[in-house]
C-alpha cells in the first residue's frame, strides 16, 4: 500500500475534496496508480494530507461512485482502471485506441453476408432485397474486455471477411475501399448488462453499460453502415465539448 503525494492548496476556490479527487484522478489515468493498486486507508490519507477525516472519505466516495476505486472487505481501497475516454468526434474505436498508445484487440464472435433485415434496410435506407455485411465483434484493450458491437454495413462499397475485421478497424477499412465519412447520427445511452453480454464484457448481470447507436454517412449522401454497441461503464466514456449558440 501507498500513500499519496498530492499538492493540497488551501487558499485556492477548488474545494479539499475535490483537490483530492483530481489528483487521484490525474494519477490513475497517468499510470502513476496502476490498476490493482492499493491505497492507503482513510484515516492514514487523511493525516498524511492534513485534511479532515470526512472531507478525505467524501473525495474516496466520489472516486468510487466514478468507477476509478473500489472498496474490497479485507483488501481496502484499489483502483479498478483508467477509464478509456473517448471525445464525440467521427472516428472509430480501434483508431482512438491505438491514437493514444492502446493495444486493440479483435475477436470476431459471427460474421454473416445476409438480406438486410427490416432494421438494417430502414437505418440504411436499402431496397428491399439487398444485402448487407453482419456482424458482432468483441473488443480488448490491452488483454480486457471492453466492447461489444454489432454492425451491418452495405455490401456494394466493399468485400468484407473476419480476418480484415479481426486484424483492422472498420473505418479503416471502408475508407482504404474509397468511403469518405462526412457526418453520422449518434445516440449514447446506458443500459445493464443481461447474461449474454455480462460473461463477453467480463462484468456481472446487472452491471452498468454504456450503449451507443450509430449511423454514418459519406460524402455522397450513401448511408453506409449502421451498430449498436454496448461498453463497460467502469472502463469507458464520451466526452464533449458544448457551445452556447
Amino acid at each position: 500500500m501507498g500513500s499519496l503525494n498530492l499538492n493540497i492548496d488551501r487558499s485556492s476556490p477548488v474545494p479539499l475534496y475535490h483537490q483530492v479527487v483530481q489528483g487521484i484522478e490525474a494519477a490513475i489515468h497517468s499510470g502513476t496508480l496502476a490498476p490493482g493498486s492499493r491505497l492507503d486507508n482513510e484515516i492514514d490519507l487523511a493525516a498524511s494530507l492534513n485534511l479532515s477525516r470526512p472531507t478525505m472519505r467524501k473525495a474516496m466516495d466520489e472516486l468510487v461512485r466514478s468507477g476509478l476505486l473500489v472498496r474490497k472487505r479485507g483488501v481496502g481501497t484499489q483502483v479498478v482502471s483508467s477509464q478509456v475516454r473517448r471525445h464525440l468526434e467521427l472516428s472509430s474505436l480501434f483508431d482512438d485506441l491505438q491514437r493514444v498508445g492502446s493495444k486493440p484487440a479483435t475477436e470476431v464472435l459471427s460474421f454473416m453476408h445476409m438480406e438486410a433485415d427490416d432494421a438494417a434496410r430502414e437505418a440504411l435506407q436499402l431496397p428491399k432485397g439487398a444485402k448487407v455485411y453482419h456482424f458482432t465483434r468483441l473488443r480488448t484493450v490491452d488483454g480486457k474486455p471492453l466492447a461489444l458491437m454489432e454492425n451491418s454495413v452495405r455490401d456494394d462499397i466493399v468485400a468484407m471477411d473476419e480476418a480484415s475485421l479481426a486484424s483492422r478497424g472498420l473505418y479503416e477499412i471502408l475508407r482504404s475501399a474509397g468511403v469518405n465519412f462526412r457526418l453520422a447520427n449518434q445516440r449514447i445511452g446506458a443500459v445493464i448488462a443481461n447474461a449474454y453480454q455480462a460473461p463477453l464484457l467480463g462484468t456481472t448481470v446487472g452491471a452498468a453499460l454504456v450503449t451507443m447507436e450509430r449511423t454514418a454517412l459519406d460524402d455522397t449522401g450513401r448511408l453506409v453502415e449502421t451498430g449498436h454497441h454496448v461498453y463497460r461503464a467502469d472502463s469507458y466514456s464520451f466526452e464533449m465539448t458544448l457551445v452556447q449558440r
